[in-house]
Order: C-alpha cells, then sequence, then structure tokens
C-alpha cells in the first residue's frame, strides 16, 4: 500500500498541468491520484484527451488514468491547479470551500490579502495568513499561490539586499522566452528574435508581486 499523499491536477492537460504529472513522477511525497480538465476531456483516458508535449514519456499509471470532471467531489486533499487565470478565479475557490488544500499556478487570487503568495527561501513565514481564510475556518480548505516566473528570479535577489540595506529603487529588464507562452505560443509577428518583448500585465505584476513577498 502506497504512503505518498494522494494529490490531484486541475487543468491536467494543458501544458503547465504536463509538467505537473511530469515533476510528481517518482516524487517521495506525493502520488497523482486524480486528473480534471474541461469538459471535452472528461470520460477519455488521460492518454486519449492530452497532447502530450514534453520529451519524457507519459506516466504509465497516469496514461491510464481518466479525466475527471473539474468539480470538487471525488478530488483528492490536495490539488495542484494548472489554470487560466478567468477560471482559476472561479474553480479555485469552490475547491478551497469543498476542503481541498489548493496549490495554484495562476495569477487569479496572488494578490488577495489573505492568500499566501510564497518563495520558500525568502517569505516561507506568510504560509499562515491561510488561517485568515473564510475557507480555512469553513472547511479546512486553502489556497496558496507562487509568484510569476519573473518575479521569483527578481526577489530572490532583493530579499537579501533589502535585509542588509534596505532599499529604495530597483530597475528592472524581463525577457520572456518564447516557449513561456506555451503551445501554441504566440504569432511569429509579435516575436523579436527569441523573446516577446511585450506581455499585458507582466510589468503590473512584477511590481505587485514583488511588493508582496517583500512585505513592502
Amino acid at each position: 500500500m502506497s504512503t505518498k499523499i494522494p494529490v490531484g491536477i486541475l487543468g491536467a492537460t494543458g501544458v503547465v498541468g504536463q509538467r505537473f504529472i511530469q515533476m510528481l513522477e517518482r516524487h517521495p511525497w506525493f502520488e497523482v491520484a486524480w486528473l480534471a480538465a474541461s469538459d471535452r476531456s472528461e470520460g477519455k483516458s488521460y492518454a486519449e484527451a492530452a497532447r502530450w508535449r514534453l520529451k519524457t514519456p507519459i506516466p504509465a499509471a497516469v496514461a491510464a488514468m481518466r479525466v475527471s470532471p473539474a468539480i470538487p467531489d471525488g478530488a483528492p486533499r490536495v490539488i495542484f491547479a494548472a489554470l487560466d487565470a478567468g477560471i482559476a478565479a472561479e474553480l479555485e475557490p469552490r475547491f478551497a470551500d469543498a476542503g481541498c488544500a489548493v496549490v495554484s499556478n495562476s495569477s487569479a487570487l496572488r494578490m488577495q490579502q489573505d492568500v499566501p503568495l510564497v518563495i520558500p527561501e525568502v517569505n516561507a513565514d506568510h504560509i499562515k495568513l491561510i488561517d485568515g481564510q473564510s475557507w480555512r475556518k469553513k472547511s479546512g480548505g486553502y489556497v496558496v499561490t507562487n509568484p510569476n516566473c519573473s518575479a521569483i528570479g527578481l526577489v530572490l535577489a532583493l530579499a537579501p539586499l533589502q535585509q542588509r540595506f534596505g532599499l529604495e529603487t530597483v530597475m528592472a529588464v524581463t525577457m520572456q522566452a518564447v516557449s513561456g507562452a506555451g503551445y501554441p505560443g504566440v504569432a511569429s509577428l509579435d516575436i523579436l528574435g527569441n523573446v516577446i518583448p511585450y506581455i499585458a500585465k507582466e510589468e503590473e505584476k512584477m511590481e505587485e508581486e514583488t511588493r508582496k513577498l517583500l512585505d513592502r
């Protein structure tokens, strides 16, 4: 009998969901036990529903798993969410309200005051914010989020500088590789060399999330 914690993946057929599956294979703590995606994938085997884009093969156990509807009924206690922001804003609170611990890759709830935005090496103590969430008080569920990818690298550099010297002004430039847009990516006319020179709301995320991560 497995002693690993069963986990579910919301948005399992997308590229981020596929990466969750890849990273969780042979994980010492977690075991993928439940997959959910859009209505068009519901009831299909994962291998049939997903257009696998990664270089490593689909884990055999996951390939044979049936894709469930994106509802909390039957979902495990721990959920990794790989959803677009618009869908995440609706579904993640629903799962938390049902008692699930939702670990979100989406930007939908990152700036909500009682939702932790966490880089473990920088602000692990922010996890205590979950105790103030209404879902936590009602069902024991909660949501915790990871930051924007560019903000993570920036804050890892800024945190020790702020702690030692303090910060007044920061100027940063980011170049998003075309692979960051996922599949099928962006139109070729929007690409400059191998980078996307402008991504809507990227600047705002960098500013807002950096402040929250650094308690500013």
